[in-house]
Formats: C-alpha cells, structure tokens, sequence
C-alpha cells in the first residue's frame, strides 16, 4: 500500500482530543449557531466510509460545513484533500492541517516520471476514508462555479464500487470570502445530491452526470450554476 498520513482517528490521543475538541466545540457552534445554515436531504451523506463527497469550492468555510455535517462518529475518518503547496507552505500551518484538519495533501501540476499523484487518495480510501474534493481545483469567486476538473472522474474510475456524493454550496463565499479573516453571518444553502459513481463507465460520462448533478442541486435552490 502507498505510504500516506494515518487516518486522523490513528493519530497520538493528545491529537485526537485537541482535533475532537476543534471540531464538537468551535466548528459546530460557528457552523450552527452563528451561520443560518440551511440543509436539504442531509440523509444522502455518507454513513460510513470509504466514500468521496464532491463540492463546489468558494470559501474555506466549505470543508469545515461539510465535517460538520457529517455524521460525528465518522471524524476520524474524514480526510479533505487539499493543495500541498498551500497547506504545507510553513510547519505551523502544516501541523495544523495535517493534524487537527486532516488534510491528504495533493501535490498540483505535472507528476515527475512514475510518479502517481493519487497513490495517496487510492491508499486513503483503501484504509476507509470519506474523502471531501472540491474539482475547482481552488476556491474561486463568490457563488461562481467554474469547471471542474477531470481528476476526480479518474479516483472515481480506480474505485467503482465507492460512492461519490455531489454537494452543492451557496452562500459560504459570502460569509467568508476569499482573503477576508473575519466572518460575516450569512444564510447558507446546502444541496446534497446522490451518488454518482453508478452507471455508464468512463470518465467522460461520470463528468457529465457530475456536472448534470449540480447543476440540478443548484436548480433546485433557484441558484444560478457555470457562468
């Protein structure tokens, strides 16, 4: 199996206290209380892992929402993935990431030769993990999704038997914009959609029924989707 970080759960319990208590006491009451935080068909998340949960990305707020929630019992197993240049730029912020967040980092641009970029990913999932992608690729302008791209059909091909649930997000880009810290209370939508990963094989046809799928969540919202 590809070397990769240890599931958040098999982490020193020292880790695990300060992780559980990051989440179950600041996260929930920011998610919760302060946010007016609206969810529809929640019962479509995953229940156990390995599972993969696919989102628009518009703010950092997104992966927090989405561990959140997820049902508490399967923390240990949530891994976001996440840009190792970004994430893993100085220690502090790697720890913290890595550690307390849990981040699978992913390394972004041309692999080196025999290099497999998603060695880490199939090691996660093979271990149980409920992944969380955003296929923007980075966080990009409030409530404007851009394309996605096809990596996630590629995880999706090396795992058919692994549901991948769509999830779109709207209004997190506004209470947390981009390269804002301090946090504005907004109403926030979540549309959660159902798994993706069944039917026709390929990559070009999983992409569709992502796409057709979020764009249906977005409709559902009466929210605009691409620009």
């Amino acid at each position: 199996m590809p070397e990769t970080d240890p599931l958040p759960q098999q982490q020193p319990w020292p880790v695990r206290a300060l992780r559980w208590a990051f989440f179950n006491l600041w996260v929930r009451f920011l998610v919760l209380f302060v946010l007016g935080l609206n969810v529809r068909h929640r019962e479509r998340l995953p229940q156990q892992g390995p599972a993969i949960v696919v989102a628009n990305h518009n703010s950092h707020l997104d992966t927090l929402v989405l561990m959140t929630l997820l049902p508490r019992r399967l923390l240990g197993r949530v891994r976001p993935v996440a840009a190792m240049d970004y994430f893993l730029r100085n220690r502090a912020l790697a720890w913290f990431a890595r550690r307390i967040v849990g981040i699978l980092p992913l390394q972004r641009g041309r692999p080196r030769r025999g290099e497999d970029p998603l060695a880490g990913i199939d090691a996660a999932l093979d271990q149980g993990a409920v992944l969380i992608l955003f296929p923007e690729g980075t966080r990009g302008e409030p409530e404007h999704l851009a394309g996605f791209k096809k990596g996630v059909a590629r995880i999706a091909e090396r795992h058919p038997r692994v549901p991948v649930i769509p999830v779109f997000l709207h209004g997190l880009g506004k209470a947390l914009p981009r390269g804002e810290a301090l946090l504005v209370p907004f109403f926030c939508d979540v549309f959660v959609g159902e798994d993706i990963n069944t039917g026709e094989p390929g990559r070009e046809a999983f992409m569709q029924r992502l796409e057709t799928a979020m764009q249906a969540l977005a409709a559902e919202g009466r929210f605009p989707a691409w620009e």
